[in-house]
């Protein structure tokens, strides 16, 4: 007898449609189980070779854990929302919401015929109002939360303004921007309406920036790095420019280390685990207290030099050239990542800017020693780029695209661990801290 797949294959993914036969029950003692793919995108083009292979393995362990006497939730839906859609649309003449639902329906087909055991009830489209409603609300959540760091939590941001009512914010310890004014609970009282909010943002864990993006002019949009191939958008082949917007961005940072610990508690493979220690990036380290040789005359006079350029740190700081306060104005803005920081020392150098992040010294030109200082920071896996005052006050646009070039294609390999920030901070009885991140310090 011939064995007809065909026919067999459709009768009984009939059956499994009219029993719903995968459908996870809300009300069931077995235990439960959840095996989730990552929802596609439904192009016109139908499904390809590299959906079948991710969900056919998937689909044989949520099989495997019903066999077992689990209750097991098993969905699948679309990525229908965003760019994709929207150019098809464009390019094919018509409404999105037809094309997209055209799309479904063949990969619906498509799904089916191969024969999941997806529970459909679930269905999830993240074009329906329906759904991005949710992530909408998610943003708002996140824009009227702020993060202490005492309860290591997000609170909502009416707390934070009780405190500012009460006793300013010399006490908050929080996740905000740099270079925020500290003020008294009079003086947060006397602020106008507007000039409250424009510091609550400055804690809030959503927050305006005007950072550099690629802008693609021709599909209308934001792209990032990945979508961009040679140059121009991996979608149509468009040009692509670096260029300022305001955007909204997330303090994500805030948590890094609860993101760390929830890696302990979730059964993935090691180097997946690996992979995402190093996206999330925190370091962790060590403050020093080293005695400084001041037999020597010499070497005495040099820890004295360092130690009369930190005394007047906060003054530098705080008394930029015009240049300065420009460049520095620029790039106070970029946050998370490419954050700087000015008037700041490595070594025994005192530098103009510094991302440590990046291990990029951003400096202007003329100092005498630019030499040596350049031998030093390149030792110790820093780039340096400089610009003269009139360059800066010129064409500060052009300065930030030259910067961020340097911060994508640096031309110095850190070859080994380094202390990442030594302070030169020195007492009078000639001490040094330093801060560390190398275990073997």
């Amino acid at each position: 007898m011939q064995y007809n797949h065909q026919e067999i294959e459709k009768n009984w993914q009939k059956f499994w449609a009219d029993n719903q036969t995968f459908k996870a029950s809300n009300e069931s003692e077995k235990p439960k189980y959840y095996v989730l793919d990552m929802f596609p995108y439904p192009s016109g083009a139908g499904l390809h070779v590299g959906h079948p292979l991710g969900y056919i393995a998937s689909d044989i362990y949520a099989r495997y854990k019903r066999h077992k006497g689990f209750n097991v939730l098993h969905p699948q839906g679309y990525d229908s929302f965003g760019l994709p859609a929207e150019q098809y649309a464009i390019q094919t003449g018509q409404h999105p919401a037809k094309t997209t639902e055209a799309n479904i329906n063949t990969y619906r087909r498509q799904l089916d015929q191969i024969g999941f055991s997806f529970d459909w009830s679930r269905e999830v489209r993240t074009s329906n109002p329906e759904y991005y409603k949710w992530t909408q609300w998610i943003f708002i959540q996140l824009f009227n939360s702020w993060y202490n760091k005492d309860s290591d939590k997000a609170e909502d941001i009416s707390t934070l303004e009780k405190v500012f009512k009460k006793e300013g914010n010399s006490k908050v310890n929080a996740v905000f921007d740099e270079e925020i004014k500290q003020f008294s609970a009079e003086e947060w009282k006397a602020f106008s309406k507007t000039e409250q909010e424009e510091i609550l943002l400055q804690y809030r864990l959503t927050f305006l920036s005007d950072t550099e993006v690629n802008w693609c002019p021709a599909l209308g949009t934001v792209l990032a790095n990945d979508e961009i191939v040679n140059g121009v958008s991996e979608r149509g082949g468009h040009p692509v420019v670096r260029k300022k917007m305001t955007q909204w961005s997330m303090r994500i940072s805030a948590y890094a280390q609860r993101l760390l610990d929830g890696l302990e508690t979730i059964d993935w493979p090691q180097p997946l685990k690996d992979s995402q220690t190093n996206w999330i990036g925190r370091s962790q380290g060590a403050m020093v207290t080293f005695k400084v040789d001041g037999d020597s005359e010499n070497k005495s006079s040099e820890v004295k030099l360092s130690y009369k350029e930190l005394e007047a740190l906060k003054e530098l700081r705080q008394n930029l050239s015009k240049a300065e306060t420009t460049l520095w104005n620029e790039l106070k803005k970029k946050k998370g990542a490419s954050k700087f920081r000015k008037k700041y020392t490595v070594g025994k150098f005192l530098v103009d800017y510094v991302s440590m992040s990046k291990n990029l010294i951003v400096e202007f030109s003329g100092k005498e020693d630019e030499a040596e200082r350049t031998t030093y920071f390149n030792n110790e896996g820093f780039n340096v780029i400089r610009f003269t005052n009139e360059e800066v006050l010129k064409n500060v646009e052009k300065v930030l695209s030259e910067i961020n070039f340097a911060i994508q294609f640096p031309k110095v390999e850190k070859t080994q661990s380094k202390q990442d920030v030594i302070s030169s901070e020195v007492d009078k009885s000639y001490k040094i801290d330093v801060f560390t991140t190398r275990p073997d310090t």
